[in-house]
């Protein structure tokens, strides 16, 4: 292998920074956000390395050129199958990392501003199906009260629920963000980006929170741990995802024999939807929902609840009265590859 030049050093070097630095400190703190950006930026050396026959000598600014990048759209398609979806999450992840190049060195600021003229590919609208009043009652009726288990369960549903959180940011939750003997109960929601929204709390939930963390945290509760906590790790080690997805499918199949309503593939992200539904459904303003769902721009609360174009028009007319008033030396890597010299670790 020819030893590496001066600017694909340097890409490299901007590319572990990009990963390793800037996206953890400036992007994000999820893991899942930053194996989003990492698996984009892997597929892309992939590409230019198996198809473009690009190596460590040869990396250079050309091959983020705008003609490159839809060569890499189209491979992604056709050759592995990606969805439109996907191809646009993978474009936007690296078109991110441009950015951040761009403005590390202004030589390579043009291929961010390329990059942003590329077009979206053509998405199907995929809409979330929410659950009717019925079917939720039924869900949270289909924990058991009489088992430690199902009260820890009913108690997650319910704010689940009642809040219309993001699934993460429940099970990122930790004592200290709740405030049940307020005057005003309430729960600090820290979601996309660190956004910090506060959400108040009914009674009803405020009782079942309670008689879950006297059972679950006793006392005194330790401010730093997760409300809703691992067996296995303990109350410093949350709960995954795929255990709320295997609980959850659990509860539906017992809901659903008492109400045909509860898909039996349920997830929680339609717990989510639901709640903003019937908020609309009960007369709450299209803004005040995009705000409880921590949504940054008001067109996706929109777009997400499927609101009419008349109710577009109201909402808006609302919006408009309230707005009145250092680089190691990354050729010594084990196989050779783009990926490697680029200092990315394989997530395998």
């Amino acid at each position: 292998m020819k030893k590496p030049n001066k600017e694909s050093i340097l890409i490299a070097g901007y590319i572990s920074g990009f990963l390793d630095g800037y996206v953890l400190s400036q992007k994000t703190d999820s893991m899942n956000t930053l194996k989003s950006y990492r698996d984009a930026i892997v597929l892309y050396l992939s590409f230019l390395e198996n198809e473009k026959k690009i190596h460590s000598d040869s990396l250079n600014a050309d091959c983020f050129r705008h003609t490159v990048i839809e060569e890499w759209l189209v491979w992604l398609r056709e050759s592995r199958g990606c969805s439109p979806e996907s191809c646009n999450n993978r474009l936007a992840s690296l078109r991110t990392f441009l950015k951040y190049l761009g403005s590390r060195d202004v030589a390579y600021l043009h291929l961010y501003l390329e990059a942003a003229q590329i077009p979206r590919r053509k998405c199907q609208k995929k809409k979330v199906e929410g659950l009717t009043r019925e079917a939720v009652k039924a869900l949270l009726d289909a924990p058991s009260p009489l088992s430690r288990t199902g009260r820890r369960d009913m108690a997650f549903l319910i704010l689940l629920y009642s809040t219309a959180a993001r699934l993460d940011e429940l099970l990122s939750m930790k004592n200290s963000q709740l405030h049940l003997s307020d005057e005003k109960p309430y729960a600090v929601i820290i979601g996309k980006g660190n956004k910090i929204r506060t959400l108040y709390l009914l009674p009803k939930t405020v009782a079942h929170l309670k008689r879950y963390l006297a059972e679950f945290h006793g006392e005194t509760p330790d401010p730093e741990a997760y409300v809703f906590y691992s067996r296995n790790t303990g109350c410093h080690g949350k709960l995954t995802q795929p255990a709320i997805s295997k609980m959850l499918r659990k509860y539906a199949k017992i809901a659903h024999e008492v109400c045909s309503d509860v898909p039996l593939g349920l997830h929680a992200h339609q717990l989510r939807h639901s709640k903003a539904s019937h908020w609309l459904e009960d007369g709450m303003n299209i803004i005040q929902i995009s705000f409880l769902l921590g949504h940054e721009q008001l067109q996706t609360t929109m777009v997400y609840l499927d609101i009419t174009v008349e109710e577009k028009a109201k909402a808006l007319a609302t919006l408009e009265d309230e707005n009145d008033r250092k680089v190691s030396a990354k050729w010594k890597n084990p196989d050779g590859s783009l990926v490697d010299f680029c200092g990315i670790k394989r997530k395998r």
